[in-house]
Order: structure tokens, then C-alpha cells, then sequence
């Protein structure tokens, strides 16, 4: 009884062991960065003189912040225009691999180049493409648009690129759940006389709620921090007439631009919590809808 109660501790620190990394990381680079957020945002700090306690005043101010509502409208409307796309395009990208047809592997290596590659890179790559004079875009088309300055042009140029980036990377993860997807309950549903149209949207779509609740979950997050591609192509801010202040661009220009870290992490703590809400209100929608085991 000894010996089996020390096989089980030696077992239970080599796991701790080996979760160590991992734990001392999250705790130095999440729990530890939150903390200090939340802390600062009841002060009034401008990083050179010592922060002074000011009480819930940063949060009052920032939701009272017309600036503030306006960037959070510019991301919801980012959100709109690109979480629906990227994931269609990614479920029928995901749906044309799992067919196995020539050069598929190649295929899957290409789309997610965009995705692994660095957001800032892409975003002056972009830039140069949207680019009124020498752009390659307006060089091809032969004419002037000023894709990234106009108004009604910055916030969907912007959306597009980041559909290209994110469009494989919703594709790997859907084609990982149509990998898991039990084909003798879609041949049952052949040989009962449905068709493909009607396998893929009665039978695959369901089996597929776990993936499509973290790929909405995630993007959705995604799109909200959305920064370094923005930040690149139009500075982020009013410079397409306020179009892409996003509420990250928001958080960087008052804490290092206006020096005000109190309220640039009240409104950091804000994101957060409305992120927490968003995710917690997608799982409760999904989780009756959910079906993670169809076996007997």
C-alpha cells in the first residue's frame, strides 16, 4: 500500500514537474500582467511620476469617452465584416481539401503561410499594395483610389487583408473536424437518399458545432486586438478619418501616446471582461447544440 501510494506521488510531482514551464510562463506573461492591469487602472500614472489613486474615475471616463464608443463601433463593424467571411471561405477551403485531390498537402502549406506570418510584415506589404501612387493594386486596375485614406475604402481594405491572413487558418482547423467526422453516418445517409447538400448541412454542420464554437470563439477575440496589421496600413487611428481606430489602436495611443496607463488599462480591464462575455454567451449558445460523440 506504501509503495503504490509513492508510485502515485512520484507520478503526481513528475506531472507538476512537467507542467512547470508552462505554469510559470502563463503566471509571469497572463496572470501576472492582468493583475498589474486591474491594479493600474484605479490610478492616475503617466509612467514618469508615481501613480495616485483615483478610484473607479478612469473607468466613469473612459465609458463616458465619445472616442472611446466611437473605436468600439469601428471594431464591431471590423468584427462584421471579417468573422463571416473568413469562415465561410475557411469551411469551403477545409471542405474542397478533405476531397484529397492532387496537391492537396501543398495546397494546405500555402494557406497557412499568411496566418504564420508575421502581422506587421503583412500589414506594410499591404500597405505598399493599397498604396495611391506606385501601389501595385492601383497599377493594375489604371487608376487612382485611395484605398486606405477614403472614408467608405479604409475599414474594408483593412477587413480584407485580414480575411487573407485568417482564411487558413479557420481552413486547418475545420478540416480538422471534418477529419473526425464518422463516414458510416454520412453512407447511412447516402443510402436513406439524401443528397450531399443535404448530408453536409444535416449531418456535417452538426458534427462540426465543437469546431465552428472555437473557430468563432477565437476569431472573435482575434478581432478585437486586432492591431499590428491596422497600425501598419493606416497608423490605426484618424488617419482614414478616424475609420480604423480600433479600440487597440484606442488603448495604445493613451497609454503611449498620451502617457495615461491608468486609463489605457481601465479600458484594457473593460475589453477583457466584454471578451470574457462574448465567449461565455457563444458557450452557453452552443453547448445544447453541441454533439461531441455519436458512437453507441
Amino acid at each position: 500500500m506504501t509503495n503504490a501510494r509513492g508510485r502515485a506521488l512520484r507520478r503526481t510531482a513528475v506531472g507538476y514537474g512537467l507542467l512547470a514551464p508552462s505554469m510559470i510562463g502563463i503566471g509571469l506573461f497572463l496572470i501576472i500582467p492582468v493583475l498589474v492591469a486591474i491594479a493600474v487602472s484605479f490610478d492616475s500614472w503617466n509612467i514618469i511620476s508615481p501613480p495616485k489613486w483615483l478610484g473607479p474615475q478612469n473607468y466613469i471616463s473612459v465609458l463616458t469617452d465619445p472616442d472611446v464608443w466611437h473605436s468600439f463601433l469601428v471594431t464591431a463593424q471590423y468584427t462584421l465584416l471579417v468573422i463571416p467571411t473568413q469562415t465561410i471561405l475557411g469551411l469551403g477551403l477545409a471542405v474542397l481539401l478533405s476531397k484529397r485531390l492532387p496537391g492537396t498537402p501543398v495546397f494546405r502549406v500555402i494557406f497557412a503561410l499568411p496566418w504564420i506570418c508575421a502581422p506587421l510584415t503583412l500589414g506594410i506589404v499591404w500597405k505598399w499594395v493599397f498604396a495611391p501612387t506606385g501601389g501595385l493594386l492601383n497599377a493594375i486596375i489604371g487608376t487612382r483610389v485611395e484605398w486606405l485614406t477614403d472614408f467608405s475604402l479604409a475599414l474594408p481594405a483593412v477587413s480584407f487583408v485580414s480575411v487573407w491572413t485568417q482564411t487558413g487558418y479557420v481552413a486547418l482547423f475545420y478540416l480538422a473536424g471534418l477529419s473526425g467526422v464518422p463516414k458510416d453516418i454520412q453512407d447511412a445517409a447516402r443510402v436513406d437518399g439524401a443528397g450531399e447538400v443535404g448530408v453536409f448541412w444535416r449531418i456535417t454542420m452538426p458534427l462540426l458545432r465543437p469546431t465552428t464554437f472555437f473557430v468563432l470563439a477565437t476569431s472573435i477575440i482575434s478581432s478585437f486586438q486586432v492591431f499590428d496589421t491596422v497600425y501598419a496600413m493606416t497608423g490605426g487611428g484618424p488617419g482614414a478619418p478616424g475609420r480604423t481606430d480600433v479600440i487597440a489602436h484606442r488603448i495604445y495611443s493613451l497609454a503611449f501616446e498620451q502617457l495615461d496607463l491608468g486609463k489605457a488599462s481601465a479600458l484594457s480591464v473593460i475589453l477583457m471582461i466584454g471578451l470574457i462575455v462574448l465567449t461565455v454567451l457563444q458557450q452557453v449558445y452552443f453547448r445544447r447544440r453541441i454533439t461531441y460523440d455519436v458512437a453507441n
